[in-house]
């Protein structure tokens, strides 16, 4: 098939699995769909192990969303989608340049749409409209003249007519069809501009031999000063890391007990002071070691200075971590403490890609790519795993289980809830469970705007 061809099946498929339906099983169809006719689409040299990787797990995110339905999974059938395309086109494009080159072509894609020789098969227009004309607007005005002779010389035929109704929305329709049409379009035709394949380069793991050279980053310090300024920097950021790490371990571990909710905003401003402070020291590795350091033979103790400055913001994410599980440990799972371990999780990967990219002397560019990646699979885990049930399952164990919580804060727990209301022998629980809003909602859905894993309970 024609890249035209795809265009208008794929719109054809959205307005009929999205038309007079509200947001759920649909989006996982469609977004099967667009998987499997781009895997048939991508040439043979494109379908990489990356590209494999993707192909799955859009496939994956695509269950996911039929399943939950929510933004978690969303992002991941978005997410994966689009890199699914833009890698079945550009194996060699870096993944950060995904988001400018959708937004340029969403802004462009008018400009495109009218660029009809670059999107539509090349024919001989004047027997288009010969076939326009011939097979439609002569027959369609024929019948309209005629329907107006018969009806005017037979009530009985004129009634047929007069009572029958069409039941079409025909602005959603038209809403869908432009909707469909403008994400096929810029799906299946997107372009990448000159600009951002000559900037490609840019944003490649490793060096070049131009990049290898010893110069000065600025004129007014030279080489040696620069050096310099460097060890005395890491030195006495050392020293201060050190300290900082004695006080914020004995403010975390030995002070006095405080309430929960004094004890929660601590927890949250201190997780967050060490976020920034592990951000802030790659921001600094990043301006020291982003070219020609990695090469200089003279830097041998600034990059040990740093190995270890490394070392002690990953204490310290470990601490922070360590305080977080004795928050769950006293108080339970939530949302929000699960997301602390994500943070902190991911600023320990980007100290160990930090510590690679200066043993393996490794451009700035590397840690971007490479943390690009494991904030798209932090997206997928979030999406694939039902972390509600996973919070309520395991508050459920503790005697101050707060149950009016988790049955009206806590996505997905219905099953979890109902298990609970069978072992309490809670058959009003039970009543009440069945009975909320967005259970019921969604039990009486359409079927293609029903979320799946509402079906499941019984």
């Amino acid at each position: 098939m024609k890249t035209h061809h795809y265009i208008f099946l794929t719109t054809i498929l959205f307005v009929i699995v999205f038309y007079d339906q509200n947001v759920g099983l649909n989006l996982g169809i469609i977004g099967i769909i667009y998987s499997v006719l781009t895997f048939f689409r991508t040439p043979q040299k494109n379908r990489t192990r990356t590209f494999i990787f993707l192909f799955v797990t859009s496939i994956l995110s695509s269950i996911a969303f039929a399943w939950y339905g929510d933004f978690p999974s969303f992002l991941a059938i978005a997410s994966s989608i689009l890199l699914l395309g833009y890698r079945s086109r550009n194996r060699r494009m870096k993944i950060l340049l995904l988001i400018p080159v959708f937004v340029i072509n969403c802004f462009t894609s008018i400009c495109r749409f009218f660029s009809f020789d670059e999107w539509l098969p090349k024919r001989n227009v004047s027997g288009l409209w010969q076939k326009i004309l011939g097979f439609v607007l002569i027959p369609l005005i024929l019948m309209s003249v005629f329907f107006g002779i018969y009806s005017a010389g037979s009530d009985h035929f004129a009634s047929l007519f007069t009572n029958f109704e069409i039941d079409i929305n025909f602005w959603q329709l038209f809403a869908m069809i432009v909707l469909g049409f403008f994400i096929a379009f810029n799906y299946w035709n997107y372009a990448v501009e000159k600009f951002i394949y000559k900037n490609n380069h840019i944003l490649n793991d490793d060096f070049v031999e131009k990049d290898k050279i010893q110069k000065p980053t600025y004129s007014f310090l030279d080489l040696n000063a620069e050096r310099t300024s460097g060890i005395i920097s890491f030195f006495a950021l050392n020293i201060l890391l050190i300290f900082f790490i004695i006080t914020y371990n004995y403010e975390q571990f030995y002070e006095v007990v405080k309430t929960p909710i004094q004890l929660s905003e601590e927890t949250h401003e201190r997780v967050n002071a060490v976020i920034l402070s592990i951000i802030m020291a790659i921001l600094v590795i990043m301006f020291y070691f982003k070219s020609n350091f990695n090469f200089d033979p003279k830097v041998g103790l600034m990059k040990i200075l740093v190995k270890i400055w490394i070392f002690l913001n990953a204490v310290l994410v470990i601490s922070a971590m360590i305080k977080n599980s004795e928050y769950i440990i006293n108080y339970g799972f939530t949302y929000k403490r699960l997301g602390v371990y994500a943070f902190l999780i991911l600023s320990l990967i980007g100290l160990i890609m930090t510590f690679i990219k200066i043993q393996t002397k490794r451009k700035n560019a590397f840690l971007f790519n490479t943390m690009a990646w494991y904030i798209y699979g932090t997206i997928l885990l979030c999406s694939y795993i039902n972390w509600g049930g996973i919070i309520t399952s395991q508050n459920m164990k503790r005697k101050d289980f707060a149950l009016n919580y988790h049955k009206n804060a806590i996505n997905f727990s219905e099953k979890q809830l109902l298990e609970y209301a069978e072992e309490k022998h809670n058959n009003q629980l039970k009543a009440e469970l069945l009975n909320l809003q967005r259970v019921k909602f969604q039990q009486n859905e359409k079927f293609l705007s029903k979320v799946l894993y509402y079906q499941t309970i019984k």
